[in-house]
């Protein structure tokens, strides 16, 4: 009988991604890929890569316009609007997060740049809302097998808000039963 539990090898911490196993429900992590940007014995936050809304920047007063996708990175805060980048020290105020990727930083100056065309569209992704989870909720979380912790393979793969298969690949990419998972239909019941 094919276990269908996932098991981590890595430990939860900035910069790591969060899979979820492959019969999660639910709006906004089933099959989600989670950025995490913090994890402390305070709590952990991140962004879903791979879950996207209906609405583009121009939605927003005073953001230039800029050809992207916005992904729903979590049910916190759902009103808000943050960003990831690659422009490191050229953004006041980032939070590195990963080597070449940051989290946050001069919104002002963001906007600047991306008028000036000076921002290329994989160098910036933009989120409605954020994953949080509060002191030792997390670890409990993947006590319970809800989800596998993963290396980041690219930055460029982060950043591509075209990369649909996302959840898939990093599924994959971990091998045994993990390449099996991938394949899995999100309904049992249809296979």
């Amino acid at each position: 009988m094919l276990d269908l539990n996932v098991y981590n090898k890595l430990n939860p911490e900035k910069g790591k991604l969060l899979i979820t196993e492959p019969f999660l429900e639910g709006d906004y992590f089933q099959r989600a890929v989670i950025l995490l940007c913090e994890h402390n014995e305070e709590g952990s936050f991140g962004f879903v890569l791979n879950n996207y809304v209906d609405i583009g920047l121009n939605h927003f007063e005073d953001i230039p316009e800029f050809d992207t996708k916005i992904s729903t990175g979590g049910p916190v805060s759902t009103k808000n609007l943050y960003y990831i980048h690659t422009l490191g020290d050229k953004l006041k105020g980032s939070i590195q997060v990963h080597k070449n990727l940051y989290a946050g930083g001069d919104f002002e100056q963001l906007k600047t740049l991306m008028a000036t065309g000076l921002v290329k569209r994989n160098e910036v992704r933009f989120f409605l809302g954020y994953s949080g989870w509060v002191e030792k909720q997390l670890e409990g979380e993947l006590k319970h097998n809800s989800w596998l912790v993963s290396d980041i393979s690219s930055v460029e793969e982060i950043m591509n808000v075209d990369y649909e298969n996302i959840w898939n690949d990093y599924m994959e990419r971990q091998g045994g039963k993990y390449k099996a998972f991938a394949h899995f239909p999100k309904n049992p019941e249809l296979n």
